[in-house]
């Protein structure tokens, strides 16, 4: 059983085109044609930050999960090609085991207790300092967010190597290559009360945390923002839940 995650990014003037495609005719697509090997396909709509996120490599529109029981075979497959988005999105894909791997700080509270917002990343690694990364990030990282940040709530997945997502785009317009970010290592979620506690920690990189021999930038996230580095807040519920709600016409 394995999860997929995309994270979107689109220029904010076609939201209302985008949102129509993706209620009208991707989502539907997915859940008629891959409804067998999904037991769950969500969405959210990520909430409007404070102008400081903006250094963080925020992707503005959907982010969708899909719990997949297998993971179907790529290719058309006895399926019709998906219906073209009004833009492509810029994309960051990556899968995770439905599980957390590490979980580092707030587990034992009861589900209603205290608001969630929720800050989640996806970090990729400098090639070749995987291991030594990795070390880091385990040993030093998440226990320093736990400890020097506000976040109340601190996990982190592994990823797993990338599958193909199922399904292919119309021969004649696929999404240009440098819209689809893959490769990734770590997706790693911290939970806040709400925004003034996230700019307690983040907005001025007050938090104390350790910069490893590899960083690629200064302060955290340590990484190049919108390239190797992306995230995306939200609230505790999906937007939308496709696999409940959908009803596709093919």
């Amino acid at each position: 059983m394995i999860r997929s995650i995309v994270l979107h990014d689109i220029p904010w003037t076609h939201v209302a085109a985008m949102e129509r495609w993706y209620w009208r005719d991707h989502s539907p697509e997915i859940v008629r044609r891959y409804g067998p090997w999904t037991a769950r396909h969500d969405s959210y709509l990520p909430v409007a930050a404070p102008a400081a996120a903006s250094r963080f490599g925020l992707f503005n529109w959907r982010f969708t999960e899909g719990y997949w029981r297998d993971i179907p075979r790529s290719g058309r497959a006895g399926a019709l090609a998906f219906t073209l988005p009004p833009v492509f999105p810029r994309v960051a894909v990556c899968f995770t085991p439905w599980q957390a791997t590490d979980d580092i700080l707030g587990g034992d509270t009861e589900g209603c207790a205290r608001p969630i917002l929720r800050w989640v990343m996806l970090h990729k690694f400098p090639a070749g300092a995987e291991a030594a990364a990795e070390h880091w990030f385990t040993g030093t990282h998440l226990p320093e967010l736990a400890r020097e940040t506000s976040a109340w709530r601190v996990f982190s997945y592994r990823t797993v190597p990338d599958a193909p997502l199922p399904g292919v785009w119309p021969e004649t317009r696929r999404p240009p290559p440098d819209h689809v970010l893959t490769g990734w290592h770590r997706v790693t979620e911290l939970w806040f009360d709400d925004f003034d506690a996230w700019t307690a920690s983040f907005a001025e990189a007050k938090a104390r945390l350790t910069a490893p021999a590899w960083a690629e930038t200064a302060i955290f996230p340590f990484l190049q923002a919108g390239k190797n580095f992306v995230s995306s807040f939200l609230l505790e519920r999906p937007t939308d839940e496709f696999v409940r709600d959908a009803r596709g016409y093919v």
